[in-house]
């Protein structure tokens, strides 16, 4: 193992209840105290996934930078007033149930929440026709059902941000859906006020990002029904899980672009190009395990989420 690989956390393993590991991020649950509600460990580790698989090189680094941009952007958010999130605290020290030996492992990378009832939809917002969008768009002149002008070029930006929901799949690809059978899902006034919040982060976030040289190109928004200290939902709305990083996000540098191409990102495209070209040779075929990357792959991938961080929030 290299340098740069053996100072990755690659996965945890804390004393705390109900461990489940995502892709990129292992989940403890917190129990709820008397007048505190239960709440989530969150630990972003360094894992990297693509065509869903998870790679078995890290991306040492990656983590933290991605906590980092969520956690200032929570709290962006929470100066539009626009929706309460869950983000209680990213101090290992505030978590019950871990003692010092712990908090290296999660210093930096964890964010305490408040434990929701997850609404089972993803909430897209896409500004620019780009990605599965576009692969629709040439074939129906829709996205996600939703009919745009025609003669659009790749990665124009629309004429208006669309909300272009999927379901949330625990295995593969999430799946595109239209509001309607999000309403159907969710309920149609829980449906409508999501599709209204998203709207209007997403907007308020592409103004903030443009002078600071990125394009919003699209993102994806989570919400739950707060948890109650018996654990039941409440009617509390929450923005949980991460906001605006680069994995939930497509962001472009706004110095190269120029629609009717593919634009370059500041999300894990970088990676995805190199497999894509290991496939293209014959060598993988997508499915796991994946291969490993190499050196200049890890380093050039770190740096991309470093400069989306370091162009959003300075040093």
């Amino acid at each position: 193992m290299s340098m740069t690989t053996s100072a990755a956390v690659y996965d945890t393993d804390l004393p705390l209840p109900g461990r489940r590991q995502g892709k990129v991020r292992d989940i403890y649950e917190v129990p709820a105290t008397p007048g505190r509600p239960p709440s989530l460990l969150i630990v972003a580790s360094d894992r990297i996934s693509a065509f869903d698989v998870v790679l078995p090189t890290p991306i040492p680094g990656k983590g933290k930078a991605l906590t980092r941009i969520s956690t200032e952007w929570f709290s962006w958010a929470r100066n539009q007033n626009i929706i309460d999130d869950h983000l209680l605290s990213t101090s290992p020290e505030d978590v019950p149930g871990l003692d010092e030996s712990h908090w290296p492992s999660i210093e930096g990378r964890m964010m305490l929440g408040r434990a929701a009832h997850v609404v089972p939809v993803e909430c897209v917002v896409r500004g620019y026709i780009t990605g599965s969008g576009w692969k629709e768009y040439l074939r129906d002149g829709t996205v996600c059902g939703i009919k745009l002008p025609e003669g659009l070029q790749q990665c124009d930006q629309l004429p208006e941000p669309i909300f272009t929901p999927s379901t949330k799949a625990t295995e593969g690809h999430d799946e595109n859906i239209d509001f309607q059978t999000a309403c159907g899902i969710a309920g149609t006034d829980v449906m409508t006020r999501l599709r209204d919040v998203s709207l209007e982060l997403y907007k308020r976030a592409v103004e903030f990002a443009r002078p600071r040289g990125l394009i919003l190109a699209d993102t994806k928004f989570e919400f739950g029904f707060a948890l109650d200290e018996s654990g039941q939902p409440t009617d509390e709305l929450l923005l949980v899980d991460e906001i605006l990083t680069p994995d939930s996000s497509r962001y472009w540098p706004a110095e190269h672009y120029e629609p009717g191409r593919d634009q370059e990102s500041f999300d894990k495209q970088y990676v995805r190009n190199w497999l894509q070209e290991i496939c293209d040779r014959g060598e993988w075929d997508k499915t796991p395990p994946g291969p490993g990357l190499p050196e200049d792959v890890i380093s050039n991938s770190l740096a991309r989420y470093d400069e989306a961080g370091q162009r959003l929030f300075g040093s």
